[in-house]
């Protein structure tokens, strides 16, 4: 009996052994096919996440050319403003300096037509003083013409002139000179 025993204890350790060896390839190739589809898995995400890292990349170098365009753009308003800032700053200045021109000008014409108004004034008060002296005059001369008119009909009604002084009539005034023909 102990040979039997010997038998069915080496069957018994063949049959757990096969058993064993089995379990441990159908465990190998249950870990391989695991290993297999965990690797696919991987490959496919990592396959995915290339394909997003490289749009990433994509939208990252798009972005980039963006912000420097729009950073030229910035820079470039930044000195047009600053241009426009001087031309504003330049026509202001320029603009005090015509309105402050303007205003001493009107203030010289204002200063200038006043000293018009007073020549003018002046010059008024002059004119009448020589129209009341023409006036004067005027009637002066109208009244040594009236006497020299009425010593004129004196004289005829008392018999003449002097010899030597000749009186004609020329339009209403008296003319003293030689005779007509005695020169």
């Amino acid at each position: 009996m102990d040979n039997s025993r010997d038998l069915s204890l080496d069957g018994i350790t063949a049959d757990v052994k096969a058993q064993y060896e089995d379990i441990v390839r159908r465990s190998r190739a249950e870990a391989q096919a695991w290993h297999e589809s965990k690797f696919e898995e991987l490959r496919v995400t990592a396959g995915r996440n290339a394909d997003s890292l490289r749009e990433t990349k994509n939208k990252i170098a798009e972005l980039t050319r963006i912000v420097q365009r729009l950073n030229g753009e910035v820079r470039s308003a930044k000195d047009q403003r600053c241009k426009l800032e001087a031309v504003m700053a330049d026509a202001e200045q320029r603009g005090k300096t015509a309105v402050k021109d303007a205003k001493h000008k009107l203030s010289e014409l204002e200063t200038a037509l006043q000293q018009t108004k007073a020549d003018l004034a002046q010059q008024l008060h002059k004119y009448q003083e020589l129209m009341n002296v023409k006036v004067a005059l005027d009637i002066e001369i109208v009244t040594y013409k009236k006497l020299l008119e009425g010593e004129e009909s004196r004289l005829c009604a008392e018999g003449g002139f002097a010899d030597n002084i000749p009186v004609c009539h020329s339009q209403g005034s008296l003319t003293y000179g030689p005779e007509p023909g005695l020169a």
